[in-house]
């Protein structure tokens, strides 16, 4: 991986510019903005991805895996459909969910997402109950927090990065390295969806309409 005489290409600048600082070998944040700007910076960022564990996202052929990914997944769509995973997962907890308290703050912070944990065609949401129990205490700890709406979000979109990660490793390898460089690592976070949840909810992000974006 290495930049060519007119400069990365689209994938990998769209990568330099977002990607998480961690994945850079500890390279001081306040330096990044000038290194990109730098073809001696952008230089050591790339050999910086080198060791970083996504070896399908820099596929080079027949067109780069990375730059396929960067145009099918821009930000706001990967986060957009990364939260929807999160709620997804964690919908046997919502469905179970019957105080009415509770209940206003998630539809308040979930909005049309509300509808997609309920939605059993989506998933059945058939998980054993330690799993159930975890989730529901997770969910009850975040909506009785002082400020539940951030709480939630940030869990359902750590969820969903786990979620699709786990899903991508075997269906999607380079969407699944996109993921992890776009954010910090977490490897203590699990995933539960079974692959049929992730591959619709997939098909409905990559529908010809945008669908999921919501």
């Amino acid at each position: 991986m290495s930049e060519v005489a007119g400069g990365p290409g689209q994938g990998l600048r769209t990568l330099l510019a977002e990607i998480d600082p961690q994945w850079l070998g500890g390279i001081d944040p306040a330096l990044l903005a000038a290194g990109r700007e730098s073809r001696l910076g952008r230089q050591v960022m790339l050999r910086c991805l080198e060791q970083a564990p996504a070896a399908a996202l820099f596929a080079p052929s027949p067109e780069p895996a990375v730059d396929r990914t960067a145009a099918a997944w821009p930000r706001e769509r990967l986060e957009a459909f990364l939260r929807n995973l999160g709620v997804l997962a964690f919908a046997p907890a919502i469905r179970a969910e019957i105080g009415r308290e509770p209940v206003r703050r998630l539809k308040d912070t979930l909005g049309k997402r509300y509808l997609l944990a309920l939605d059993r065609q989506m998933w059945d949401g058939q998980v054993p109950p330690t799993l159930l129990a975890r989730l529901q205490a997770r969910l009850s700890d975040a909506v009785g927090g002082p400020d539940p709406a951030a709480v939630l979000r940030a869990m359902f979109a750590r969820q969903g990065r786990a979620e699709l990660r786990h899903w991508a490793a075997t269906h999607e390898p380079a969407l699944g390295d996109w993921v992890l460089l776009l954010h910090p690592g977490d490897p203590d976070a699990r995933a539960h969806l079974p692959a049929g949840a992730v591959a619709r909810l997939h098909a409905h992000h990559t529908a010809p309409a945008g669908g999921g974006g919501n």
